[in-house]
């Protein structure tokens, strides 16, 4: 059981991030404009979320390119999954009136 929020996770948009991330398959990614997309965030505001999430080591980010296009890759990491999963059964022991 948690005993707190995870601080890092519990940001809405970083939430929001971590949730999209988490319902792809093991190693998959989503690409940065279809992430920006779904969470409804500016290149700018992701950014910089992603960029504190990948410090924290909860995603990958990779970049390459595709037919000479620069292509930006995210994907959670497994520390990411067991963060968040301890994250939602927080809010689950808040929901169910334990903590």
């Amino acid at each position: 059981m948690a005993a707190a929020p995870n601080e890092l996770i519990h940001q809405p948009l970083r939430l929001r991030i971590m949730a999209a991330l988490n319902s792809l398959p093991p190693r998959e990614s989503l690409e940065f404009t279809r992430l920006k997309s779904i969470v409804a965030a500016t290149d700018g505001n992701l950014g910089a979320h992603l960029a504190t999430l990948e410090n924290a080591r909860y995603v990958r980010i990779d970049k390459d390119f595709l037919e000479k296009k620069p292509r930006t890759r995210i994907a959670i990491t497994r520390e990411g999954r067991q963060a968040l999963m301890q994250h939602v059964a927080y809010l689950r022991n808040i929901l169910d009136g334990v903590v």
